[in-house]
């Protein structure tokens, strides 16, 4: 694995390096034709998936990332782990359909500088990525908002996420122990720590949340 530590000289050419990673091709031409019209940045490569943007990171080497979360072959979060791995001064920019708590901090997570959602208009995209690169948190305030409340809980374990979505997608508690090899007594002690952790006293609460929240897709 080649791991890029210090950006490309840009004597020649001061615009920002940009890679655009989003499955769909119509919203990636909106933003780099903002980009461009921008004047700062300059698209050094787009991906139509995480694998792929992985791939091309090494060589295309960016300074920002703009990234999708939910996407084919590879999510958002694992594929900017894996390209910060490679480029490590690059900055990440998640620009998602999704507001939902639980990709706003599996990409904080994952090393992300900023979240937008793709409702803002290209322009105001544009215009933050160049606060990505500045180191600027680029964040609404209500996804500010949702951070900050998850932060302000206890981190559910690998084995809790699990449990609470299929506990959402509506797995019975005896299917839920069949289908993760457990005994029943063990899964109905994970939704009770669950339920203390987000201090709620039903389940049927509990699924709400974790609806709301993005909990009934699997895991990418």
């Amino acid at each position: 694995m080649t791991t890029a530590e210090v950006p490309p000289d840009g004597a020649d050419d001061t615009r920002l390096r940009v890679m655009v990673v989003d499955d769909e091709e119509v919203w990636r031409l909106g933003l780099r034709t903002a980009l461009e019209r921008d004047g700062r940045c300059v698209v050094v490569a787009e991906a139509a998936d995480g694998a792929e943007a992985v791939e091309m990171a090494g060589d295309a080497m960016p300074n920002v990332v703009v990234m999708d979360m939910h996407m084919p072959e590879l999510g958002g979060a694992d594929a900017t782990r894996q390209i910060l791995d490679r480029v490590t001064y690059a900055k990440v920019l998640v620009v998602s359909v999704s507001g939902v708590e639980r990709d706003v901090v599996e990409a904080m997570r994952a090393g992300a500088t900023g979240y937008m959602l793709k409702d803002e208009p290209a322009e105001v995209i544009a215009d933050a990525v160049w606060r990505t690169h500045e180191g600027e948190p680029v964040l609404r305030p209500d996804l500010a908002a949702l951070l900050l409340e998850a932060r302000k809980r206890p981190a559910m374990t690998k084995r809790e996420e699990v449990i609470l979505r299929l506990v959402a997608q509506g797995y019975t508690y005896p299917e839920i122990a069949k289908r993760e090899f457990l005994a029943l007594k063990t899964v109905q002690n994970h939704v009770q720590n669950i339920l203390g952790k987000f201090q709620m006293h039903s389940k049927s609460a509990l699924i709400a949340w974790a609806i709301k929240n993005g909990y009934t897709t699997d895991e990418e």
